[in-house]
């Protein structure tokens, strides 16, 4: 499965095949109606708990990759992701993020997961 991962502050670009918005808080400063996405996939986000746990620590990385992973790995979350990789078929499925770090948050992690499937 082709899986890529953009900011939602990026302009949209051809080809991003599914747009999906991965966080379970709104962006800040976008409005609903401007962002080109397809759906919302909050729940497979991480628990608020381990958001805030992270805080974007890149020194707590490791640590949360791998509770991100338990969390991804529970029925609920396997199901949905398992839904998710069904609905786009062979189209490409591009993750949506708000974070600033382009390499420490978890739409890295889940495009992985997603990669796997």
């Amino acid at each position: 499965m082709n899986v890529a991962i953009r900011r939602v502050y990026d302009p949209p670009q051809a080809n991003e095949g599914m747009r999906i918005l991965v966080d379970r808080l709104w962006p800040r400063g976008v409005r609903k109606s401007d962002l080109d996405y397809d759906r919302w996939e909050k729940d497979i986000a991480p628990t608020p708990a381990l958001r805030k746990w992270f805080g974007h620590d890149p020194q707590r990385w490791e640590d949360f990759d791998r509770k991100y992973r338990e969390e991804l790995a529970r029925p609920q979350a396997r199901e949905r992701l398992n839904e998710i990789a069904h609905e786009a078929g062979t189209r490409r499925i591009t993750l949506l993020y708000a974070a600033r770090d382009p390499q420490h948050n978890h739409a890295v992690i889940l495009a992985d997961v997603l990669s796997a499937l």
